[in-house]
């Protein structure tokens, strides 16, 4: 068995660049692996859970690439089932291009980074693009409630393979709630400190 990302991308281009550059026997091993890695499982569910972004990746009818940074609230790309994830569209800057490209194409690849952690997770589907008229109750499971921006379109992702990346090169950062997390405890020692020094600075 296959894992299903080396079968999307392994492509007779790609085989060739790895025998030019010596990494064919070494990529051999994702074309008879034991597990596919084309349905969801805990791992993944709970470390989309935890996004509050991703980068997507769409082609147009020309064949351009297009990247786009997609950010929201914690949790805003939904796990639906070990299938599809799901997310709502919000209103952005109206020039639709990731819309345009899957309406002609579409298949789609997400990059969700832990930068903190050093972790990425890629994902390759196939995207249906839902609206409140033609499906309202699913449009209702993919909207956040405390996020206040406007929802134009339910994104359906159909999960079709996905793989972890190793840490090297990802350049550890951290968002401002990770870093009130780690400061806290010192900001708590230095209170409990200053506390001290004023009972010891009042004592005769």
């Amino acid at each position: 068995m296959a894992m299903a990302f080396s079968e999307i991308t392994f492509t007779p281009s790609v085989k060739a660049a790895q025998n030019l550059y010596g990494s064919r026997e070494k990529n051999r091993r994702f074309e008879t692996a034991e597990e596919a890695r084309n349905v969801l499982t805990t791992e993944e569910a709970e470390f989309i859970a935890e996004r509050d972004s991703f980068y997507q990746a769409t082609v147009s009818e020309t064949g351009w690439p297009y990247v786009q940074h997609r950010g929201g609230p914690k949790g805003f790309l939904k796990v639906l089932d070990g299938h599809t994830l799901g997310f709502a569209d919000f209103r952005g800057n109206v020039q639709y291009l990731s819309v345009g490209n899957l309406n002609a194409n579409n298949k789609i690849a997400l990059i969700l980074m832990d930068y903190a952690n050093r972790r990425r997770l890629k994902v390759w589907g196939k995207v249906r693009i839902v609206h409140e008229n033609e499906s309202p109750e699913l449009l209702s499971q993919l909207e956040v409630p405390s996020y206040r921006g406007r929802v134009e379109r339910g994104i359906l992702i159909r999960v079709e393979a996905y793989d972890w990346n190793c840490p090297q090169h990802i350049t550890p950062r951290y968002s401002n709630p990770e870093v009130e997390g780690i400061i806290a405890p010192l900001l708590a020692e230095i209170e409990e400190l200053k506390s001290r020094l004023a009972t010891f600075a009042h004592s005769p």
